[in-house]
């Protein structure tokens, strides 16, 4: 059970921290280019037409500026996306009863998460929810947030809030009991 609580914890903090850090702005602080040296040299010798007395006819020429060396451009590095059978394979036998039927709610209403971890933790969090007198709205922002977060999750296929909506019923019918 605190292994259950401390995934849920986990969640919800990295997704606070998520929306936190996705309020805080457009990319607007982000260099856009890399920064080139230049050399800026302030002439130190006074100029021919301020120094009294002196002949015009033998003004100095600006000495020409070094050309500027352009840094090669390098494309930031990307990672590699996941692969999907990267996850180990679900073992069942260490599920309880309820655990299924949570499981096969999921499934039943279009919902398939990729870990059976992910969906018992949401489904912990509805509970703790639930129990703690939190509203349906309440708990829908962090279960959509947390059923959105779920890498088999495709938002072609469904809603993210719909998912929210199952995992919600799910549980409240089968996992809350």
């Amino acid at each position: 059970m605190q292994r259950t609580r401390g995934k849920v914890f986990g969640v919800v903090v990295a997704i606070a921290a998520t929306g936190l850090l996705a309020a805080c702005g457009g990319n607007d602080s982000t260099a856009s280019s890399t920064p080139t040296l230049t050399r800026t040299t302030a002439a130190t010798t006074p100029t021919a037409a301020s120094t009294p007395g002196s002949d015009t006819s033998q003004q100095q020429a600006p000495a020409p500026e070094p050309e500027q060396q352009q840094a090669p451009t390098v494309a930031p590095e990307r990672p590699q996306p996941v692969p999907t059978n990267a996850a180990p394979p679900a073992d069942d036998s260490k599920l309880s009863d309820k655990d299924k039927k949570f499981l096969d709610a999921l499934k039943q209403q279009g919902v398939t998460p990729s870990t059976p971890d992910i969906a018992l933790s949401v489904g912990n969090y509805v509970c703790q929810g639930v129990k703690s007198g939190a509203s349906d709205q309440d708990l829908m922002t962090f279960v959509t947030a947390m059923a959105g977060s779920d890498p088999s999750f495709d938002p072609a296929k469904m809603p993210v809030e719909k998912a929210g909506q199952a995992y919600i019923s799910a549980a409240k019918q089968t996992y809350c009991q």
